[in-house]
């Protein structure tokens, strides 16, 4: 259990090697009441830390290699997954996982990223990455779910999208903007939920959607903080000022108006109780499925136009966010050139 630990929960670890040693020890009603305590001090250890991190500690968290991804979500939310293969142009892309599913009885698609959890597993996954027939691969499945009038729900959960140059020469920038359209005027409901790692265009080429839902300790950011800090300081060492000043978290997304609500998650993260998050989501999708199901296709449209067109005005001054963290006003070393 201590080796799923990350680095800012040292002190659960230590507690966590105590209740280990005394659970190798003869049962007593002492040593019994003292695991007790001990367990219960973990969990409100947990609840501090959680409840303060900063926001490279949720960015963290956001990648734990235990946390829920789309396939853990179809497992307990959905029923009858048929799984829908390949983009009809060039290949499958294991990293976007697309199947039609019953959500609580009624039929509808499932689309999302997947990382993987074993090496065999994120090797055969792409780490998530998706190329550009994943992207095509789950607008062909939209399409097939407008055309059968289901509702479309969205998990997402990828670093990016894939930069290699066998996906540049197969058009990854083009399949994700044309999904960007698309997804704008696909008639039927569509639910997004920010499951784990919400990662630069990978993210967004299927993250268009009437509401986006966000859990707790996800993560959502036009680019990594890595990368971030690496383009704007050359230093790729400054991810964690990089990370402040994205402002990649759920609140601050929330006050941003990019997403619409926040999926609260068990104490110390999704990964700590998957079948807890699951419940959680599930919640979540269902009030807000019922909510955009219920208005009319013309206004709901409009409404999800709106709301693309609005992204990111709302609440929060980026100029000043810029200022404060000390990012320079064009990229070290660039001469600035007009567009």
């Amino acid at each position: 259990m201590a080796a799923d630990l990350l680095d800012f929960e040292e002190p659960i670890g230590v507690l966590l090697k105590e209740i280990d040693a005394l659970s190798m020890m003869p049962h007593t009603e002492a040593r019994a009441a003292d695991i007790a305590r001990l367990r219960g001090r973990v969990t409100e250890l947990r609840a501090e830390l959680f409840g303060a991190l900063t926001p490279w500690q949720v960015v963290q968290v956001s990648r734990h290699a235990s946390r829920p991804g789309t396939l853990d979500y179809i497992e307990r939310l959905f029923t009858e997954f048929v799984e829908v293969h390949g983009d009809r142009r060039f290949a499958d892309d294991p990293a976007i996982v697309c199947g039609m599913a019953l959500y609580h009885g009624a039929p509808v698609l499932v689309v999302g990223h997947q990382k993987g959890r074993t090496t065999k597993e994120k090797i055969a996954r792409n780490f998530g990455y998706a190329r550009p027939e994943g992207y095509r691969k789950a607008l062909r499945a939209m399409r097939m779910a407008e055309k059968f009038q289901r509702p479309i729900i969205v998990f997402v959960d990828t670093p990016a999208a894939y930069p290699g140059i066998e996906s540049e020469e197969r058009g990854v920038a083009e399949a994700i903007a044309f999904n960007l359209r698309e997804m704008a005027v696909i008639e039927v409901p569509i639910v997004v939920v920010v499951c784990g790692e919400g990662g630069s265009g990978g993210a967004l080429g299927i993250a268009v959607g009437d509401r986006v839902l966000m859990q707790r300790f996800a993560i959502f950011s036009v680019i990594p903080p890595e990368g971030c800090s690496a383009i704007l300081w050359r230093d790729a060492n400054r991810k964690v000022e990089a990370a402040a000043a994205l402002k990649l978290t759920a609140p601050d997304l929330l006050t941003a108006g990019i997403v619409d609500d926040i999926v609260p998650e068990p104490v110390g993260g999704a990964h700590q109780d998957p079948a807890l998050a699951a419940q959680l989501v599930d919640e979540a999708i269902g009030r807000t499925l019922a909510a955009v199901s219920a208005m009319p296709v013309a206004a709901r449209l409009e409404q999800r136009y709106g709301r693309l067109r609005q992204m990111g005005r709302l609440g929060v001054d980026f100029a000043d966010t810029v200022a404060d963290a000390g990012v320079p006003a064009k990229p070290a070393g660039r001469a600035s050139r007009s567009r």
